[in-house]
């Protein structure tokens, strides 16, 4: 039976059996083996000369990169080292220029709001106008027939009361 201390320096068993569903793989063979996963990626004799053209090439613009936001980070610590005072110092003339500011653009931005609503009126108004004109000139064409059929049954209605009269004289 092998020993269960995995300091002993005795072989510890490397079995793995479905009952006991344990497997313990032997420890001074981990250092020694690659796991499968890097051996595509890695090769035995180095990095090829693309890998090598490819980290030459990209190290420069990176490192220059890191060093401008670098500079960025810099700056912008010292503007706002220099700022801050100048925004204390000119606080009492900033507040109220930004109060007066915001309330300039919310006007404008209101008074193009009623514009476009007056127009948009407008626009319904008009168009329900001109709904109404046209509707108001088929009314009178109608009224106009009516007029004409009523005026001739009055004349008719007329004549015949005439000659009523006349033939009863």
């Amino acid at each position: 039976m092998p020993p269960l201390s995995p300091l002993s320096s005795s072989p510890v068993s490397t079995s793995f059996s479905p009952s006991s569903s344990s497997f313990s793989p032997p420890l001074g063979d981990m250092a020694e083996r690659r796991p499968e996963g890097l051996k595509g990626f890695l090769s035995e004799k180095g990095p090829s000369k693309s890998q090598v053209l490819a980290v030459v090439a990209v190290f420069p613009i990176g490192g220059l990169l890191l060093i401008l936001s670098g500079v960025t980070l810099t700056a912008s610590v010292i503007g706002l080292a220099v700022a801050t005072p100048l925004f204390i110092l000119f606080s009492p003339v900033l507040v109220p220029a930004a109060i007066a500011i915001g309330l300039a653009v919310t006007g404008f931005l209101t008074s193009g709001a009623f514009g476009v609503t007056g127009l948009s009126s407008l626009s319904c108004f008009v168009e329900d106008a001109r709904r109404l004109a046209s509707k108001a000139s088929e009314q009178l064409e109608q009224a106009r027939q009516r007029m004409t059929e009523a005026g001739g049954q009055l004349g008719k209605q007329t004549k015949e009361a005439t000659q009523g009269t006349q033939g009863r004289t």
